[in-house]
């Protein structure tokens, strides 16, 4: 299926310090390109962080990790895939956000990604805040609820804060189920850890069904074994994954607004992933990457590292 004018830029034909940096040096197309009705898996930045309750600057997480991610080569060296073989992959570009009405930014995601799912185009975005998740699944599961393979220190299971109605980053998964894209059966939050205000999400958990292993039993049973737990959970129908960036520990990516000590370190962090091998995800995300709180640029490049490993898991359910 390798097609040249969706072969990324090889650092053999142009260093990788050189040229406009997309997605891993994927071409980048827009809607009206004449090729992008070939595009079958489409990665998408979002900019956004109005759903930010604390610390801000995941909206400067897409350029970022696109510029990290112009490190990435065409082959797993794990796992033997070769992504860009397997499918037509694009940078779409950005979903331009209003940053001063929130609202007015999530009508704008989930439109264009409602656009996508018409196209048969499976995205893969990098956020931004965990809210942009919610116009992603807005406009991709409204047809059927979706499995989730979600990997946090938190469950974003929260109300709306101080009794509102205003959608924030701790609250995505919340109103996606109660707004039917998720079917919380076939849910899995993995590495949930820190303090906590109360018990508000896990109850709404336990009610809903939705299956929570904290750190402390990820690394009592292990990758391998929850990993298992989790593909038997989501099963072979449609899913999402989400993964947001606090999942690891702070000390290896120190970049995010939320951070929670105790998390898996990077090669565990990049082991989840490979461990979805075989689940039919159909979009996936990467968020909370927040560059002003890591000069280095480590947890950009670790965030562009694992989507990549979700690119690979993509491409080979095709």
């Amino acid at each position: 299926m390798s097609d040249k004018f969706f072969t990324p830029i090889s650092g053999m034909e142009l260093p990788r310090f050189a040229g406009i940096a997309t997605f891993m040096r994927l071409p980048y197309v827009q809607t009206e390109h004449p090729r992008a009705a070939e595009v079958q898996i489409g990665l998408v930045g979002l900019p956004f962080d109005g759903g930010v309750s604390n610390r801000p600057g995941p909206r400067h997480g897409p350029r970022a990790l696109r510029d990290a991610s112009t490190m990435i080569r065409a082959q797993n060296g794990a796992t033997g895939v070769r992504p860009f073989d397997l499918a037509r992959c694009a940078d779409l570009g950005d979903v331009g956000p209003n940053p001063v009405d929130g609202p007015d930014t999530l009508a704008r995601f989930e439109s264009f990604f409602a656009g996508l799912k018409g196209r048969g185009v499976r995205p893969l975005s990098a956020g931004g805040d965990h809210l942009c998740t919610l116009p992603v699944l807005r406009g991709i599961a409204r047809d059927k609820p979706l499995g989730l393979v979600h990997f946090d220190s938190h469950t974003d299971l929260y109300p709306a804060y101080f009794g509102g109605k205003t959608l924030t980053h701790g609250n995505p998964f919340r109103s996606a189920v109660e707004e039917g894209l998720l079917d919380p059966k076939r849910m899995v939050q993995i590495g949930i850890r820190g303090t906590t205000y109360d018990n508000v999400d896990t109850d709404f958990a336990t009610a809903h069904g939705i299956r929570i292993i904290r750190i402390e039993e990820f690394f009592a049973r292990g990758v391998a074994d929850v990993m298992a737990e989790a593909r038997e959970i989501v099963g072979s129908a449609p899913a999402y994954l989400s993964y947001d960036i606090d999942f690891v520990d702070p000390a290896v990516a120190p970049g995010t607004g939320t951070p929670e000590w105790g998390g898996p370190n990077s090669f565990q962090a990049i082991q989840v992933v490979r461990e979805c091998q075989g689940l039919n995800i159909v979009g996936a995300d990467l968020v909370e990457v927040s560059p002003p709180f890591d000069p280095s640029g480590n947890t950009a490049w670790l965030g562009a590292s694992l989507m990549f490993e979700i690119l690979c898991v993509m491409a080979t359910a095709l």
